[in-house]
């Protein structure tokens, strides 16, 4: 007997499904911000001669970039609040660890835009003045993020796809979302399926922007990170 296709409870369930959607792109959005903030500072410190600022940013950059996120987010939610005495909830445990990860994924980008930038560049601040944070900041920084957009963008998508793992802590994503509706309603194959086409529209639309940006940058002649 063909499955008989009913999207009408699925439908119905709409506002718990676009709720869910506003939690994942609300977390997405707070580990971006913060993921690029930290990324900074990890980059410079990584960058630093000195070994004692050096060091400790790179074994965190590795740590984050080689062990699995899922890992990571039950470390944070689960065993964190055991050494430090105090409760997480699921989007403050979420948005700590996809905000650190992120960030190290974020300071190699940041490393190789800014080591991309010629010399001369270093040479002419100094030659007027400019002290090397200032450099950095007025001429360095600039050029170096207009190269790094695309990267971060990127970086972006694939990480509102790792979102997806904070289901597993039952916080009320679109997953998660997803799972309610479907055993309200006894209807998996097309809640999982609207949910599936909620997630390609989005990602897709970003995407598109993403490679529209890039696009931009190389007619300007602009060289990008990766």
């Amino acid at each position: 007997m063909a499955y008989q296709w009913d999207f009408s409870p699925v439908l119905a369930n709409a506002p718990l499904l676009a709720q869910g959607l506003a939690n994942t792109l609300k977390v997405t959005g707070t580990a971006l911000v913060c993921g690029v903030a930290l990324g900074l500072v990890l980059a410079l410190l990584r960058l630093s001669p000195r070994r004692f600022l050096s060091w400790p940013a790179g074994f965190v950059i590795e740590v984050f970039r080689t062990t699995p996120p899922l890992v990571q987010l039950f470390w944070f939610f689960f065993a964190l609040p055991i050494l430090v005495g105090i409760e997480m909830t699921p989007f403050v445990a979420g948005a700590v660890t996809f905000s650190i990860q992120s960030a190290s994924f974020f300071a190699e980008v940041f490393r190789a835009g800014i080591q991309s930038i010629e010399r001369g560049q270093w040479d002419g601040a100094r030659a007027i003045g400019m002290r090397h944070d200032q450099a950095l900041r007025r001429i360095i920084l600039p050029q170096a993020v207009k190269r790094m957009i695309p990267a971060f963008m990127e970086r972006a998508i694939e990480l509102m796809k790792t979102t997806t793992l904070i289901a597993t802590i039952s916080y009320a994503d679109l997953l998660f979302a997803a799972n309610e509706v479907s055993q309200k309603t006894f209807r998996p194959l097309e809640t999982y399926t609207v949910v599936a086409l909620i997630y390609f529209v989005v990602i897709f639309l970003a995407s598109q922007v993403a490679r529209l940006v890039e696009l931009r940058l190389a007619r300007s002649g602009e060289s990008t990170v990766h």
